[in-house]
């Protein structure tokens, strides 16, 4: 086998996730916010009153990638993290009014990314599509452990 780092799957996707996000750094930098911090705000935006688990399961983020992204999140006035009084290890996230306002100051940002994408819409609309299906899909792939030597 000849191997071709461009050939690879896997390759594509880093490489474009990563050009994605960086791309996002200057309609992100007016508002303080990360990538990361702002996937989450849409996760609230979306559903307000998470558990802090959820949450992370939604984004894909484990609790030390999350929690020190909330705190910050929360030193910044944007969310609120409740505390369970019956349990204390299970914290509810909510969106104050400064981050509720946030969502509609926003609003344009992935309109303005959008933009900034070199495609058709079609072929956005397609790739889109594709890794929708792929993203949904669970564990389709068990490699058994093998003798590779």
């Amino acid at each position: 086998m000849e191997w071709k780092l461009s050939d690879q799957l896997c390759f594509l996707l880093y490489a474009n996730a990563r050009h994605i996000i960086k791309s996002y750094k200057p309609f992100l930098d007016p508002y303080g916010l990360t990538y990361t911090q702002y996937i989450t705000m849409i996760a609230l935006w979306e559903n307000d009153h998470q558990l802090v688990g959820e949450l992370g399961d939604k984004l894909s983020l484990d609790s030390g990638t999350l929690t020190p992204l909330l705190k910050k999140l929360e030193k910044d006035g944007r969310i609120k993290r409740i505390r369970d009084v019956n349990d204390e290890r299970r914290v509810m996230i909510e969106l104050t009014d400064a981050g509720l306002k946030l969502s509609e100051a926003m609003k344009h940002v992935p309109y303005d990314l959008f933009k900034c994408v070199n495609l058709p819409e079609e072929d956005v609309m397609h790739l889109f599509r594709i890794l929708s299906k792929l993203y949904k899909t669970e564990e389709n792939c068990h490699v058994e452990e093998e003798n590779h030597e």
